[in-house]
């Protein structure tokens, strides 16, 4: 790594200094401008003076650069800078998330309790419904503390750390409807062999293998982002931190960023879509072969909510895409990204039970079995029960 150190030395050529005039912050490095320990000071030289490329062991130890990543931080404008929707925000996005939380918790409780649910559709769906938890919790609780503390300011490393996890589950949930679809081809193409096929070992490989090429990605994107360096002027227009906003920010050439992104999101896009557009294309081939109306609508119960999940998180993901994009106002991309950051993760809970029998009645006698009332009715049956063997004796 080069850094640059100030010289008099005359056979160097002048270089012109003006676009340097701004105040930069990196970890040691701003175009090869080395910085010293007064952070981020303001680079002013005059035409006359030259620069020297020196190697980093050449200088001492009391001319290493300071880390200031500790010390920077970003500003997350939000989604509106108008006081009297604060409020309202703040209601409408605390209700949201309680209500993903709970919703999907509840899945997760009804498959785990009820032994009809031990299948791997019922399986997928769980880590489909604890991706989508975790999706919403790294970036809608700390909006809504932004809110409630007037304070817009995120650190540098709470800044990566939320883009890595938000790049992990909204990964992880693209992989795992993949695999749900494949699951649905499994089930109506090959009935008598689905459970042959979709062992249990099968479905935790395919989760696991779903997760960590979400952990990759993250990994691969957060690494070239770390490289990155940023203007004093640190301001995000989004309510979290969204690589495509720091790329925006950042100040220097970010074209290898761009294309790395682009060619993950491509191959992490297209992959898994080719796979579900494969298997829904084998799924209605058989579906038209299927002679009998209740065998069609049990094959259309079983598809019509994937289907519906994976219109909306593809529909919305895809918007989101088009409006970093194009000629839109940062404001108005941060309102699209609302519907895929919490719009779906709220809405998988009603599309994958309302229309599901099984689950319903899993969900119906959880809720039952932990409300107080279940202890009452209970107690209030056997009572009668005892009562009525104590008549019958009487007689």
């Amino acid at each position: 790594m080069l850094n640059i150190i100030r010289s008099k030395a005359a056979m160097q050529p002048e270089v012109p200094f003006s676009r340097f005039d701004h105040d930069c912050f990196s970890q040691g490095q701003m175009w090869g401008m080395y910085k010293y320990k007064t952070g981020c000071e303001q680079l002013k030289m005059k035409l006359t003076e030259r620069v020297i490329y020196v190697p980093m062991s050449r200088f001492t130890n009391d001319m290493k650069p300071e880390n200031i990543s500790d010390t920077a931080k970003f500003v997350l404008l939000g989604l509106s800078d108008d006081p009297h929707l604060q409020l309202i925000l703040l209601g409408l996005f605390l209700s949201m998330y309680l209500v993903t939380v709970l919703g999907n918790l509840l899945i997760i409780l009804a498959v785990i309790s009820d032994s009809h649910l031990h299948t791997s559709m019922y399986f997928f769906l769980s880590n489909l419904s604890l991706a989508d938890i975790c999706f919403i919790s790294t970036t809608v609780p700390k909006m809504i503390v932004d809110i409630s503390t007037h304070s817009r300011v995120i650190s540098y490393v709470s800044c990566f750390t939320q883009m890595s996890l938000f790049i992990i589950f909204g990964c992880m949930d693209g992989m795992l409807l993949t695999v749900m679809a494949y699951d649905r081809f499994a089930a109506i193409c090959h009935p008598l062999r689905y459970n042959v096929i979709m062992k249990h070992r099968l479905c935790w490989l395919l989760v696991l293998l779903s997760f960590i090429i979400s952990v990759l990605d993250a990994l691969l994107l957060t690494s070239m982002a770390l490289r990155l360096s940023f203007y004093t002027n640190l301001e995000i227009s989004h309510f979290f931190c969204e690589l495509d906003q720091l790329l925006k920010i950042a100040c220097y050439d970010i074209l290898i960023n761009i294309i790395i992104e682009y060619l993950l999101t491509g191959l992490l896009g297209v992959v898994p879509l080719s796979g579900i557009i494969f298997s829904y294309t084998q799924i209605v081939s058989s579906f038209l072969k299927i002679p009998s109306a209740g065998g069609k609508y049990k094959a259309f119960s079983i598809c019509g909510s994937h289907l519906i999940g994976l219109s909306l998180f593809y529909g919305t993901g895809f918007g989101v895409y088009l409006s970093s994009t194009g000629a839109h106002s940062p404001r108005k991309s941060a309102i699209i990204s609302v519907m895929y950051a919490v719009v779906t993760p709220m809405m998988n809970p009603f599309i994958y039970s309302l229309r599901n029998k099984d689950m319903l009645k899993a969900l119906g006698k959880l809720i039952f079995r932990i409300t107080p009332f279940h202890s009452y009715v209970r107690c209030l049956y056997y009572c009668n029960k005892s009562k009525r063997k104590k008549v019958m004796n009487d007689l």
